[in-house]
């Protein structure tokens, strides 16, 4: 059983300035609503003291956990160490910057009690320079098409999740921006509320337009994470045989030709592009196959489904 009402995950770096203004806004938006919760620090290799601040309200209040990374390994590291070491049947994830508003807390913790696994905060009215916001537009306009996950801010750190959720997630790389896709996969619900967002008071943003060309490159790792790791044929397969057509035809057309032309073909580009198509068609078609044996040899090895409720079962 897990040990408190609400886990608070925070990762963090160089956010000396903002910490214990954080703290003291999630006790007194929660303390009220009469839950237990903890209040985990995760330490992205900060370099400006912030671990000090984070041991020093950690000896006032139990109830406040920290942990520290030997070097900064991204936000995907942070909340994955985060989600291991809560005990909340609800799991809340903010940024420490002080942008997320604790008062917004009762409300994701309202969504959570009508039944949602997954709540993503919505920044409506966001207060980040064009650099931040413009290609934030841009990622969130092809996540969710891509995903088919009805959302509007993929990227809002300022999330509530229910704790089967962040237990049966693997976050790597830059996949914490895409949680919502990856969890709505499993068959877990997502919904969405509009959340104040402030003006960063301290320190500057650490994302920009580099982020959309990164996070573009992990939404194909998704997409293919989430529809067809268990059937690489179906990708791989399709792409095969559409160029394997593609290049039968042009050689095909090409053999017509010279029967009835009698004209060389043999120096044409077009001969080039048909032969490309075939071999590429084929090599993909293999690719797909290995991938099958692959995922047959591995079948079994991991779960493929996730239990929602069990009656009668003993343990």
């Amino acid at each position: 059983m897990n040990r408190y009402d609400v886990s608070f995950v925070i990762p963090l770096k160089n956010e000396v300035e903002t910490i214990e203004a954080l703290y003291r806004g999630i006790v007194e938006n929660t303390a009220p609503l009469g839950l237990s919760f903890e209040i985990i620090f995760i330490d992205d290799g900060s370099t400006d003291g912030s671990f000090d601040v984070i041991k020093r309200l950690s000896r006032e209040d139990n109830r406040v956990k920290g942990i520290r990374f030997r070097r900064n390994f991204g936000k995907s590291s942070a909340l994955s160490a985060g989600f291991k070491l809560a005990k909340g049947n609800i799991v809340i994830t903010m940024d420490a910057d002080l942008q997320d508003d604790p008062v917004e807390i009762p409300r994701f913790i309202e969504m959570i009690n009508k039944g949602y696994d997954v709540v993503s905060g919505w920044k409506k009215i966001r207060h980040d320079p064009p650099s931040k916001t413009l290609p934030s537009r841009v990622f969130n306009k092809l996540t969710s098409w891509a995903t088919g996950v009805d959302i509007h801010d993929f990227n809002c750190g300022f999330k509530a999740y229910r704790n089967e959720v962040v237990k049966s997630l693997d976050i790597y790389g830059e996949l914490h921006r895409y949680i919502p896709a990856l969890a709505h996969s499993k068959g877990f619900t997502v919904g969405e509320i509009i959340v104040t967002h402030h003006p960063r008071k301290f320190g500057a943003s650490k994302y920009g337009w580099e982020r959309l060309f990164k996070g573009f490159l992990d939404l194909f790792t998704v997409v293919f994470l989430t529809r067809f790791i268990k059937r690489p044929m179906h990708v791989f397969g399709s792409a095969g045989v559409l160029l394997f057509l593609i290049g039968f035809v042009i050689n095909l057309y090409l053999v017509f030709y010279k029967f009835i032309t009698g004209a060389l073909i043999g120096n044409r580009p077009l001969l080039t592009l048909g032969v490309l198509c075939m071999i590429l068609g084929i090599q993909s078609l293999s690719i797909g196959l290995l991938g099958e044996m692959i995922n047959n040899l591995t079948h079994g090895q991991k779960e493929e489904y996730y239990i929602v409720e069990e009656v009668g079962i003993e343990e």
